[in-house]
Order: structure tokens, then C-alpha cells, then sequence
């Protein structure tokens, strides 16, 4: 009986040492944890990449000062993330924030800091585009973005983005790819079956932006370009004047086309038209023949 009694005793003795370590453990935990997390009284402003992984981030925080556990930093965002991984994006991180708050910021995407909305319209060369970002965001290098992009024009899709002031330009390259690969991938289905690539259909639909007015005229007009095309005809659009040199589609896109172009170039309108001008108005002029398209010239440009 006594025996048993010793048992129990020494039982219960253990568990309240390792109750007591535990909770000796969690308090340091705690204590760590509301810590001043980086350098005195300062806001500073950090950046996470897209795809970086927690141990890269960890690390580049530790390294300037702004958590001082990364072991914790990680721990926190094992418990405290919403996703698979950490939130691309610039955050703001107040004075004397504890590593925990930290690691809910770009574990959940509570940046801190306004998004700056810019607004790509279609039509843009990759010129054009590098010079709205330039205004739009400081820490942007036009050069960089240039020169990773020297195959992609015509691949960056026209659209709103919501972008970071320290984002760089191949993560802005990457977003304005990647959408434009998930805009494609709604309409695979036509472009396959349209009988023309993809550098086909974005090369004319990149002529239809300078081409058209609007979403009447467009796809009639696209349907007179590829009927040039299969007459053997030169193109002669006012929009590349290679094109009066040339037979068929200039080699690469002249600019980033929207939807509305892409779908045009898809999807052409035929008509018993040959012809056709925009007069002063942006009213737009059919022929059938030369004939009728000089009468137009003379009537509607004169």
C-alpha cells in the first residue's frame, strides 16, 4: 500500500516538474517573443519576394536587425500563416513590434501599406509600359525591365495591377506574364481551333489595337487583314509601315494587345470587303476594290 502511495507521490512529482518546465519554456517563449523587434524607435519598411521562402526571409530580417530570433520568426509563421506559404508584398513594420505580430503581417498579407494602382491600357509597348512604372513606382529600374523583357512584348497583359513601391521589375514582369498566360487559358479552346498560333493571333491582334476604334469595326477589320494575308497581299497598315514592304504578319508583336484585340484576331468578321480607312472622326470607311477605296480617301480624307 505504501508502496503505492510512493508511487503516486513520485509520479505527480514528475509530471509537476515537467508542468513547471513547460511553463518555464512558454514564459521565455513569451518573453522573447515581445521583444523589441528591430532597431529603436524607427518604422521601417521591408520587402518580401515573391516566392521567397520563410528561412531566406527569416535570415534577411535577422541580418538588418528587425527580428532577432529567427527561430521563433518561423515558428509564428508555421502557426500564425493563412496559405501554403508567405505573402509577396512591401509591409510596414512599426516601432518595438514583437516577432509575432511580424510573422502575422506576411503570414496573413497585412501589409501596412497602400497598394499603388496602376493602370496598363492596351495597346502599350513594353517602352510605354517601363515609363508609367517609372512615375508610378520609386524604387522601379526601367533598364532592367527593358532588357527582361526583350522577347515578352506582346505577352504582358493590359490590365489594373495593384503593385508595391519596392516591387522590382522582374517580380512586375512576372505578374503582368503570368496573367496574361491565365487570360490565354479561357480561350485556349478558340485558339486552337482557329487554325492560327498564338504569335499569329497576338502579332495581328497588336495590329488591331492601331488598327480599330472600337469592337464594331474591329473584328470586320480583322477579317480583312487575314483576307490579305491568304490573297498574298501586303498588309499595308498605317500602324507599321513595314508592312507596305512586306507580305504578311510583321515577325513579333508591336505592342501588348487586350482581349478585345486577341478575340478579334481570333474570331474575324467576313465581309465582301477588301478596304478600309478612318476619317477625321473615327468613323470608319469600307471598299470592296481599289476604286471604291480611293473614292473613300477622296471623299472622307480631303
Amino acid at each position: 500500500m505504501e508502496n503505492n502511495i510512493d508511487e503516486i507521490i513520485l509520479k505527480k512529482t514528475k509530471i509537476n516538474k515537467i508542468n513547471i518546465l513547460l511553463v518555464f519554456i512558454l514564459l521565455i517563449v513569451f518573453l522573447y517573443s515581445f521583444l523589441t523587434a528591430h532597431n529603436s524607435n524607427k518604422e521601417v519598411i521591408i520587402h518580401v519576394g515573391v516566392g521567397q521562402s520563410v528561412d531566406s526571409l527569416s535570415q534577411e530580417l535577422r541580418d538588418i536587425n528587425v527580428v532577432k530570433n529567427d527561430f521563433l520568426f518561423k515558428l509564428y509563421i508555421k502557426l500564425l500563416k493563412s496559405g501554403p506559404g508567405i505573402i509577396s508584398g512591401d509591409y510596414l513594420i512599426k516601432e518595438n513590434t514583437p516577432v509575432w505580430k511580424i510573422a502575422l503581417q506576411v503570414g496573413r498579407g497585412r501589409h501596412g501599406i497602400e497598394p499603388v494602382k496602376v493602370t496598363i491600357r492596351e495597346g502599350l509597348t513594353n517602352e510605354e509600359i517601363a515609363n508609367l512604372l517609372s512615375v508610378k513606382l520609386i524604387n522601379f529600374n526601367k533598364d532592367i525591365f527593358l532588357t527582361n523583357t526583350l522577347d515578352k512584348q506582346g505577352y504582358l497583359f493590359p490590365d489594373t495591377y495593384f503593385l508595391y513601391p519596392l516591387d522590382d521589375a522582374d517580380e512586375i514582369i512576372k505578374k503582368l506574364s503570368n496573367n496574361f498566360q491565365n487570360r490565354i487559358k479561357k480561350i485556349e479552346t478558340s485558339i486552337n481551333s482557329s487554325g492560327k498560333t498564338l504569335s499569329e493571333i497576338v502579332i495581328m491582334a497588336s495590329i488591331l489595337e492601331g488598327e480599330a476604334s472600337g469592337k464594331e469595326d474591329i473584328v470586320i477589320i480583322s477579317g480583312i487583314l487575314w483576307k490579305r494575308i491568304s490573297f498574298g497581299m501586303a498588309l499595308q497598315v498605317d500602324v507599321d509601315q513595314s508592312t507596305y514592304n512586306i507580305r504578311g504578319l510583321p515577325q513579333k508583336p508591336l505592342n501588348n494587345p487586350g482581349l478585345m484585340s486577341i478575340s478579334a484576331a481570333i474570331n474575324p468578321v467576313k465581309s465582301d470587303y477588301l478596304y478600309y480607312i478612318h476619317d477625321k472622326n473615327g468613323n470608319v470607311h469600307y471598299a470592296r476594290n481599289f476604286d471604291e477605296h480611293k473614292r473613300n480617301i477622296s471623299k472622307y480624307l480631303k
